[in-house]
């Protein structure tokens, strides 16, 4: 009847991170039988083979971190440097971002200038972040593997807290639509990890932001505005933080009728 998001991510977490340990040679087998050595082409083929060593990847990556072995890690980021389409560029920094590697600042710096100002991968960057999953907390055995909270790594801020920082960046803007769902959309709607906080942050900025944006496009702030419609199965102390943080835009007189429209029918009794 009521989803803690906190416990979901726990549990998911903790599986990826046995299977990444328990399928280690399968993963390395993965990868490696299939690498494309030809040219690329958008066909199915290709597509299923890089998305396998992908996943592979990431996973290798996952249990590299957790050990302390820099060798998978290490192969990650000359992905983001050499790979020569995006998907696979994309892919690396994923890997790097989700695995919490120490690595992570340099992987998005060399993404970053690689862009050179292209809008599509500009978004393609924020996105990554904005949906990276938070690291477990510190369990036992853990604490020397940089696994808990990023300790460890140069990304010891949360996922929540980097998405913080991105909404400064200068190529950071709520006009521009497409960017406003790269970082702040996909932070509510796709990282439960990082937008379902107990002290609800996620939800006060997604108050703070949504009002801004509604005076700029009421229309991109309505699908913001969706990223709570599901609020009343969260259990506590999500629900209250997340039914505060709704009355307080509604009770905005200034709303556009986009926003209002999705508040009014998310706070009707079930």
């Amino acid at each position: 009847p009521s989803v803690d998001p906190q416990r979901v991510h726990q549990v998911r977490e903790q599986w990826r991170l046995m299977l990444a340990q328990e399928l280690h040679a399968d993963w390395v087998w993965a990868f490696e039988a299939h690498q494309i050595h030809e040219g690329y082409r958008p066909n199915a083929e290709q597509s299923g083979a890089r998305s396998l060593a992908n996943m592979a990847l990431h996973m290798l990556c996952l249990n590299a971190v957790r050990q302390g072995d820099p060798v998978w890690p290490g192969r990650a980021y000359q992905r983001v440097k050499s790979a020569g389409n995006m998907t696979d560029r994309a892919a690396a920094l994923s890997a790097l971002l989700s695995s919490h590697s120490e690595l992570c600042s340099a992987a998005l710096a060399h993404f970053h200038a690689s862009a050179r100002g292209e809008a599509l991968v500009l978004d393609r960057w924020f996105a990554l972040q904005a949906t990276a999953p938070e690291a477990l907390p510190a369990i036992d055995g853990d604490s020397a593997s940089g696994r808990g909270s990023g300790s460890g790594s140069s990304t010891s801020d949360s996922s929540f807290a980097r998405a913080q920082q991105l909404l400064k960046h200068p190529d950071f803007s709520l006009k521009n639509p497409n960017r406003v769902r790269s970082l702040l959309s996909a932070l509510c709607s796709a990282n439960p990890s990082a937008f379902h906080r107990a002290d609800g942050s996620g939800y006060r900025l997604w108050a703070e932001q949504l009002q801004a944006l509604d005076a700029i496009n009421g229309h991109v702030a309505g699908r913001l505005a969706r990223a709570m419609d599901r609020w009343a199965h969260l259990s506590e102390p999500y629900r209250s933080q997340a039914h505060r943080a709704i009355q307080q835009v509604a009770d905005n007189p200034k709303l556009s009728n986009d926003v209002r429209e999705v508040l009014t029918r998310a706070l009707q009794p079930a």
